[in-house]
């Protein structure tokens, strides 16, 4: 597991202003429930004054989306909209004291959620797509314009330090060449040069191998850290069974055939996989399509 400091675990277990405002007048939302990590961040801003008043979020994602979720609502709370504009990913990460490399793409997800309530308060148009740059990583659906901005705020240097803070790169790499071209042109502007042997995912680096019950309790947890999104709109998630790659769930109430379903499975796939560092497959397990192979021994 990460090495999460006392207030990320705080915020993740207890979040601050979680759940929905229907008092909102500012709306953002950014990712995708298919990319494993999407945020909707709701406020409710004076017309006046042009203060943020209150701000509320919800999530789909890990602990870290969670917590960087709740570190942005009090940190922007009683800010002017143009003070909150100022506030960083850096920021979000810093208030949090601090957020394991890995994870530092939560606190992007949550910057740009800011960035898109805001334009969405003021009418302008703000997508976080940037229709104008190229897509590079098409297992995120990161592009071109994103990475830049990123590399270039952040001060990226390798390949690995863009997968960690835009998760591009960290599926199938078959776009590393590209970032690479992204990381050539920014450390220029700097006077830097890239080095294409940075490592990437170095084999030390990388989780050691669990034994089957690590494995199985390891899965057990990070299904616990969505279950309570699942729950705030009625539904739940529990673990039947692990064979292998794949991996046998239950929807229940409000997700069972719910129009959603397929994507909030997509989505719990794309989040293990991450945790798990390696491709797993997960099942919907229906009544009676799914027989344990012990019952036969």
């Amino acid at each position: 597991m990460w090495d999460y400091s006392d207030k990320v675990k705080e915020h993740f277990f207890s979040p601050r202003n979680s759940g929905a405002m229907d008092e909102a007048n500012a709306v953002g939302d950014v990712g995708s429930i298919n990319c494993g990590d999407a945020l909707r961040l709701m406020l409710k801003v004076d017309p006046d004054t042009e203060t943020i008043q209150d701000a509320r979020f919800q999530t789909f994602g890990c602990g870290s989306a969670i917590a960087s979720s709740s570190a942005l609502t009090e940190i922007i709370k009683g800010m002017t909209l143009d003070d909150a504009l100022k506030v960083s990913n850096q920021d979000i990460a810093d208030y949090l004291d601090g957020l394991p490399p890995e994870k530092m793409h939560c606190s992007v997800m949550g910057r740009e959620a800011l960035q898109a309530a805001i334009a969405n308060y003021r009418g302008e148009v703000w997508s976080d797509d940037h229709e104008e740059g190229a897509l590079i990583c098409k297992c995120f659906a990161i592009d071109a314009v994103l990475i830049e901005e990123t590399v270039r705020a952040n001060k990226l240097s390798s390949v690995e330090d863009v997968i960690n803070y835009t998760k591009a790169g960290g599926g199938c790499s078959s776009c590393h060449e590209g970032i690479e071209e992204i990381l050539t042109k920014v450390m220029a502007e700097r006077g830097e040069t890239f080095s294409p042997h940075a490592v990437v995912l170095k084999e030390e680096n990388k989780p050691s191998k669990l034994t089957n019950l690590q494995r199985i309790k390891r899965i057990e947890t990070i299904l616990d850290a969505i279950r309570p999104q699942l729950q705030r709109d009625h539904g739940d998630i529990e673990l039947v069974d692990v064979d292998g790659k794949t991996i046998y769930v239950n929807m229940i109430g409000a997700c069972a055939g719910c129009q959603m379903e397929a994507q909030t499975l997509q989505g719990i796939q794309t989040r293990l996989m991450e945790d798990l560092g390696e491709f797993v497959k997960v099942v919907p397990s229906r009544a009676g399509s799914y027989v344990r192979a012990a019952s036969h021994v």
